[in-house]
């Protein structure tokens, strides 16, 4: 998997002007009334490929989300937050809960003002336990379940149920 570097001094006045309006449409997103059509125009804006049937509350959190892809009958509960410059992808009909983080996103340990950037990948029917974090690079594979307050750090195999911090197997499906 390559790795994606942005150096975070060496933007573009576009770059830095599509960064302010995304964190005032997550703002504004954040305190409007749910289930409306400014919600849902504030949420299309935010994430250009928002699948059919997907449910995000708030309060949410993210940068450079035009890099989110979702499947359809997605659910995002409240307190997610998406470092999205690596790109996330949530396949269809998976549930994230509460408090969840998916982070594509990190500082190079030399330049910190360099992020690296690789994808996180949630697959179709996963479910991502409140407070989890999921790292850069990380797939969930199909039917997954990720424990409340993990880590994940590594690749999780389908049909499993992992937890911990790091992230370690607990059974098979």
């Amino acid at each position: 998997m390559e790795e994606l570097r942005i150096d975070c001094l060496n933007q573009t006045e576009q770059e830095l002007a599509a960064a302010k309006e995304l964190r005032q449409n997550i703002f504004r997103l954040n305190h409007t009334m749910p289930d409306t059509e400014e919600y849902s125009k504030l949420l299309h804006k935010i994430f250009p490929h928002f699948g059919e049937n997907c449910r995000i509350e708030t309060p949410f959190s993210g940068v450079r989300t035009a890099n989110v892809r979702f499947g359809r009958n997605v659910i995002i509960m409240p307190g997610c937050l998406m470092m999205s410059a690596g790109g996330i992808t949530i396949d269809d009909d998976a549930m994230i809960a509460a408090n969840v983080q998916l982070i594509s996103n990190n500082h190079d340990l030399e330049n910190r003002h360099v992020i690296t950037c690789k994808p996180v990948h949630i697959c179709r029917k996963v479910w991502v336990g409140a407070g989890a974090t999921i790292l850069p690079g990380v797939t969930v594979s199909e039917n997954a379940v990720v424990g409340a307050g993990s880590v994940v750090t590594h690749d999780v195999e389908p049909n499993t149920i992992v937890a911990g911090n790091p992230a370690k197997l607990i059974r098979r499906i």
